[in-house]
Protein backbone atom coordinates (compact mmCIF):
# COMPACT_ATOMS: atom_id res chain seq x y z
CA UNK A 1 0.00 0.00 0.00
CA UNK A 2 2.66 2.54 1.33
CA UNK A 3 4.56 2.39 -2.37
CA UNK A 4 1.12 2.86 -4.34
CA UNK A 5 0.40 5.86 -2.08
CA UNK A 6 4.01 7.68 -2.82
CA UNK A 7 3.71 6.56 -6.51
CA UNK A 8 0.04 8.18 -6.47
CA UNK A 9 0.50 11.52 -4.55
CA UNK A 10 3.83 12.22 -6.75
CA UNK A 11 1.87 11.86 -9.61
CA UNK A 12 -1.37 14.10 -7.97
CA UNK A 13 1.31 16.91 -6.98
CA UNK A 14 3.02 16.64 -10.60
CA UNK A 15 6.90 16.27 -8.56
CA UNK A 16 9.71 14.00 -10.16
CA UNK A 17 11.30 11.15 -7.74
CA UNK A 18 13.87 14.15 -7.56
CA UNK A 19 11.71 16.97 -6.42
CA UNK A 20 10.59 14.96 -3.77
CA UNK A 21 14.13 13.29 -2.93
CA UNK A 22 15.21 17.12 -3.02
CA UNK A 23 12.57 17.84 -0.61
CA UNK A 24 13.26 14.95 1.95
CA UNK A 25 17.06 15.60 1.82
CA UNK A 26 17.36 12.00 0.31
CA UNK A 27 18.89 10.75 -2.70
CA UNK A 28 16.72 9.93 -6.06
CA UNK A 29 17.85 6.39 -5.89
CA UNK A 30 16.54 6.02 -2.26
CA UNK A 31 13.21 7.99 -2.78
CA UNK A 32 13.16 4.91 -5.78
CA UNK A 33 13.64 2.25 -3.14
CA UNK A 34 11.01 3.41 -1.18
CA UNK A 35 8.27 3.62 -4.44
CA UNK A 36 9.76 0.06 -5.31
CA UNK A 37 9.36 -1.46 -1.24
CA UNK A 38 12.89 -2.68 -1.57
CA UNK A 39 13.31 0.05 1.41
CA UNK A 40 11.27 2.18 3.91
CA UNK A 41 11.54 5.25 5.27
CA UNK A 42 12.48 5.42 9.09
CA UNK A 43 10.05 7.18 11.44
CA UNK A 44 11.54 10.65 10.87
CA UNK A 45 11.16 10.07 6.99
CA UNK A 46 7.93 9.10 7.11
CA UNK A 47 7.01 12.34 8.49
CA UNK A 48 8.60 14.72 6.04
CA UNK A 49 7.05 12.55 3.55
CA UNK A 50 3.92 13.34 4.73
CA UNK A 51 4.98 17.14 5.55
CA UNK A 52 5.79 17.20 1.66
CA UNK A 53 2.50 15.82 0.63
CA UNK A 54 0.25 17.54 2.92
CA UNK A 55 -1.31 14.30 4.22
CA UNK A 56 -1.34 12.09 7.58
CA UNK A 57 0.89 9.27 8.30
CA UNK A 58 -1.88 7.13 8.71
CA UNK A 59 -3.26 7.86 4.70
CA UNK A 60 0.74 6.99 3.52
CA UNK A 61 0.43 3.72 5.73
CA UNK A 62 -2.88 2.55 4.45
CA UNK A 63 -4.83 2.66 7.47
CA UNK A 64 -6.98 5.28 6.67
CA UNK A 65 -8.13 6.23 2.62
CA UNK A 66 -8.74 9.90 3.93
CA UNK A 67 -5.82 12.04 2.99
CA UNK A 68 -6.36 15.18 5.61
CA UNK A 69 -4.36 15.36 8.68
CA UNK A 70 -6.89 15.53 11.34
CA UNK A 71 -5.39 18.36 14.50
Amino acid sequence: MFPERLKELRSQHRYTQKNVADNLGISERAYQHYELSTRKPDFDGLIKIAEVYNVSIDYLVGRTNNPNINL
